[in-house]
């Protein structure tokens, strides 16, 4: 699965825009979410937006802009993304330290970055969305597969 292309981001959305009652229970969501994938033949970052039970843009940003992009980015090597999805594949949602709440939180591949700390706050506020969309790559991957 080609994790780093604009498409494979908007598959997600379509999945989750088809699924608003499972989002319903996570409440309103009003974020920006920026995701950067580090790679030695190229950075590719994406801008997820999200609003009320849905998501309502998918959109390719310049890496070097990802800060002015969103309220948040999370950034990391393309490798490390990869093993989240691998990891959503093999148990069909994210488990253990490929959430992408643990991996923000550890730090360790993929961080939480960002200037303005309400926007960074919305990680917090609305992780679990974005959780259950990036989980969305098992349904997405069976589909398309």
């Amino acid at each position: 699965m080609n994790i780093n292309s604009a498409s494979f981001f908007q598959a997600l959305a379509d999945d989750m825009n088809r699924r608003p009652d499972d989002f319903y229970i996570l409440g309103d969501c009003d974020m920006h979410a920026v995701l950067v994938m580090r790679n030695d033949g190229g950075d590719f970052a994406v801008k997820v937006s999200f609003a009320v039970l849905a998501c309502s843009g998918v959109q390719e940003v310049s890496a070097a802009d990802a800060d002015a992009s969103g309220d948040f980015y999370l950034d990391g090597p393309l490798t490390a993304w990869q093993a989240m999805f691998d990891n959503i594949l093999a148990n069909g949602k994210a488990v253990g330290r490929q959430t992408i709440n643990s991996l923000a939180l550890l730090g360790e591949d993929i961080r939480l970055r960002g200037t303005d700390p309400m926007g960074v706050d919305k990680f917090s506020r609305f992780n679990q969305t974005l959780q259950e969309y990036l989980d969305g790559a098992a349904r997405t991957a069976v589909a398309a597969g």
